[in-house]
Protein backbone atom coordinates (compact mmCIF):
# COMPACT_ATOMS: atom_id res chain seq x y z
CA UNK A 1 0.00 0.00 0.00
CA UNK A 2 1.05 3.06 -1.05
CA UNK A 3 1.91 5.60 1.72
CA UNK A 4 0.34 9.27 1.28
CA UNK A 5 -0.71 10.08 5.08
CA UNK A 6 -0.26 9.18 8.40
CA UNK A 7 -3.75 8.20 8.38
CA UNK A 8 -2.93 5.61 6.01
CA UNK A 9 -0.99 3.73 8.19
CA UNK A 10 -4.38 3.67 10.59
CA UNK A 11 -7.14 2.53 8.21
CA UNK A 12 -9.41 -0.02 9.15
CA UNK A 13 -8.05 -3.81 8.70
CA UNK A 14 -4.17 -2.25 9.08
CA UNK A 15 -3.02 -4.38 11.69
CA UNK A 16 -0.96 -2.76 14.35
CA UNK A 17 2.66 -3.95 13.79
CA UNK A 18 1.84 -2.63 10.00
CA UNK A 19 0.10 0.82 11.60
CA UNK A 20 3.86 1.36 13.10
CA UNK A 21 5.66 0.46 9.77
CA UNK A 22 3.67 2.67 8.22
CA UNK A 23 4.30 5.36 10.65
CA UNK A 24 7.65 5.51 10.36
CA UNK A 25 7.72 5.17 6.21
CA UNK A 26 5.32 8.29 6.54
CA UNK A 27 7.88 10.29 9.19
CA UNK A 28 11.23 8.85 6.96
CA UNK A 29 9.24 10.47 3.98
CA UNK A 30 8.52 13.95 5.56
CA UNK A 31 11.75 14.47 7.67
CA UNK A 32 12.60 17.49 5.77
CA UNK A 33 9.85 18.51 7.39
CA UNK A 34 9.98 18.42 11.40
CA UNK A 35 6.55 18.46 12.80
CA UNK A 36 4.37 16.03 10.71
CA UNK A 37 7.35 13.30 10.68
CA UNK A 38 7.83 14.00 14.64
CA UNK A 39 4.28 13.33 15.62
CA UNK A 40 4.14 9.98 13.30
CA UNK A 41 7.06 9.11 14.99
CA UNK A 42 5.53 9.82 18.55
CA UNK A 43 2.22 7.89 17.27
CA UNK A 44 4.77 5.00 16.18
CA UNK A 45 6.62 4.86 19.78
CA UNK A 46 3.40 5.13 21.85
CA UNK A 47 1.55 2.03 19.43
CA UNK A 48 4.64 0.11 19.68
CA UNK A 49 4.88 0.49 23.78
CA UNK A 50 1.56 -0.86 23.70
CA UNK A 51 2.14 -3.96 21.38
CA UNK A 52 5.70 -4.63 23.37
CA UNK A 53 3.59 -4.65 26.66
CA UNK A 54 1.28 -7.45 25.23
CA UNK A 55 3.69 -9.41 23.68
CA UNK A 56 7.69 -8.21 24.76
CA UNK A 57 9.54 -10.93 23.21
CA UNK A 58 7.78 -10.35 19.90
CA UNK A 59 7.73 -6.71 19.73
CA UNK A 60 10.86 -5.00 21.89
CA UNK A 61 12.75 -4.63 18.79
CA UNK A 62 9.87 -3.01 16.84
CA UNK A 63 9.75 -0.36 20.10
CA UNK A 64 13.63 0.30 19.87
CA UNK A 65 13.39 0.78 16.27
CA UNK A 66 11.47 3.39 16.81
CA UNK A 67 13.03 4.75 19.67
CA UNK A 68 15.92 4.72 17.43
CA UNK A 69 14.77 6.27 14.46
CA UNK A 70 13.13 9.68 16.82
CA UNK A 71 16.76 10.03 18.27
CA UNK A 72 17.86 9.92 14.81
CA UNK A 73 15.34 12.47 13.85
CA UNK A 74 15.77 14.68 16.71
CA UNK A 75 19.63 14.51 15.72
CA UNK A 76 19.31 15.62 11.89
CA UNK A 77 17.67 18.48 13.74
CA UNK A 78 20.45 19.26 16.56
CA UNK A 79 17.88 18.58 19.69
CA UNK A 80 20.61 16.14 21.19
CA UNK A 81 19.48 16.31 24.46
CA UNK A 82 15.87 15.12 23.51
CA UNK A 83 17.65 12.46 21.58
CA UNK A 84 19.96 10.75 24.14
CA UNK A 85 17.23 9.56 26.53
CA UNK A 86 15.51 7.91 23.43
CA UNK A 87 18.86 6.38 22.54
CA UNK A 88 19.62 5.27 25.79
CA UNK A 89 15.92 3.31 26.22
CA UNK A 90 16.58 1.57 22.96
CA UNK A 91 19.73 0.30 24.29
CA UNK A 92 18.55 -0.45 27.15
CA UNK A 93 15.39 -2.57 25.43
CA UNK A 94 18.72 -4.26 23.21
CA UNK A 95 20.68 -5.52 25.27
CA UNK A 96 18.99 -8.70 26.29
CA UNK A 97 18.38 -9.37 22.41
CA UNK A 98 22.29 -8.90 21.75
CA UNK A 99 23.12 -9.11 18.05
CA UNK A 100 22.49 -6.51 15.40
CA UNK A 101 19.70 -4.64 17.11
CA UNK A 102 21.89 -3.67 20.13
CA UNK A 103 24.92 -2.82 17.55
CA UNK A 104 22.07 -0.37 16.25
CA UNK A 105 21.03 0.70 19.01
CA UNK A 106 25.02 1.62 20.62
CA UNK A 107 25.79 3.41 17.85
CA UNK A 108 22.63 5.55 17.78
CA UNK A 109 23.17 6.19 21.55
CA UNK A 110 27.06 7.35 20.25
CA UNK A 111 25.96 9.47 17.70
CA UNK A 112 24.00 11.06 20.39
CA UNK A 113 26.68 11.39 22.95
CA UNK A 114 28.98 12.76 20.25
CA UNK A 115 26.25 15.63 19.73
CA UNK A 116 26.82 16.69 23.05
CA UNK A 117 30.42 16.60 22.80
CA UNK A 118 30.32 13.85 25.16
CA UNK A 119 33.18 11.84 22.95
CA UNK A 120 34.67 9.43 25.86
CA UNK A 121 31.17 8.22 26.12
CA UNK A 122 30.42 7.63 22.59
CA UNK A 123 33.83 6.38 21.96
CA UNK A 124 33.02 3.86 24.96
CA UNK A 125 29.90 2.84 23.36
CA UNK A 126 31.39 2.31 19.72
CA UNK A 127 33.99 0.10 21.46
CA UNK A 128 31.37 -2.17 22.99
CA UNK A 129 29.24 -1.99 19.79
CA UNK A 130 32.43 -2.92 18.05
CA UNK A 131 33.33 -6.23 20.33
CA UNK A 132 30.01 -7.61 19.75
CA UNK A 133 30.33 -10.60 17.46
CA UNK A 134 28.15 -11.32 14.39
CA UNK A 135 26.32 -14.36 15.04
CA UNK A 136 27.80 -17.78 12.83
CA UNK A 137 25.85 -17.98 9.47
Amino acid sequence: MTRNGPDDATRKGTSEVDAVEGLLAYAHSRSRWGGAALRSLTEAIALSRTLAGKSPEEHTVLLARCLRTTAGHLLKRNRAVQALPLAQEAVALTRSIGGAPLVVSLTCLASAYEALHRYSEAAATLAEADAITPPDD
